[in-house]
């Protein structure tokens, strides 16, 4: 039975590695880290294979994994580094992208939680019940998160059709 698991774990991991890719990069929009994060999900996952108690849900599980490091990245790009207000000139407080109204940052600019339901919903064409198994939310939440956040969505574009 290990040897079924193993084997069936890194047929999914070759099938699967550039929506794998794809979805760390929605969540991180850099090239760079969206790779080291599926390089990690992987070394964890065939660590934790062990841990897979249904082969069957080897996609959800290991999306769950990849969303978990992810997430762990986002956190530790927070992390303030402090500097002396004289070594910073005065042009440097204005955003260097200007917001351009694309979906995506639309999308990024929702709170974490629902723009990660978003992403798997529509980016990954999850279904609700592999994304409530996902993110480890009863399948409710996910709805009233999927549909409130696509409200926000919808009414931020229809403000931005009138200007």
């Amino acid at each position: 039975m290990p040897q079924i698991r193993e084997e069936r774990l890194t047929s999914f991991l070759i099938e699967e590695q550039a929506r794998a890719y794809r979805l760390a990069y929605s969540y991180l929009n850099d090239r760079e880290e969206a790779l080291d994060a599926v390089q990690t999900a992987v070394c964890r996952a065939l660590e934790k294979r062990d841990g897979l108690r249904e082969p069957d849900a080897v996609r959800t599980w290991f999306f769950r994994i990849l969303v978990n490091v992810c997430t762990d990245q986002l956190r530790q790009r927070k992390r303030v580094t402090f500097v002396p207000p004289e070594i910073l000139d005065q042009g440097t407080y204005e955003d260097p992208l200007p917001f351009d109204g694309t979906l995506a940052e639309r999308v990024d600019a929702l709170p974490a939680e629902v723009a990660s339901i978003i992403r798997l919903r529509f980016y990954e064409e999850l279904s609700l019940k592999e994304i409530s198994q996902i993110q480890g939310l009863p399948l409710s939440t996910v709805k009233t998160r999927l549909y409130g956040g696509l409200k926000k969505l919808r009414v931020s574009l229809e403000g931005a059709e009138c200007l």
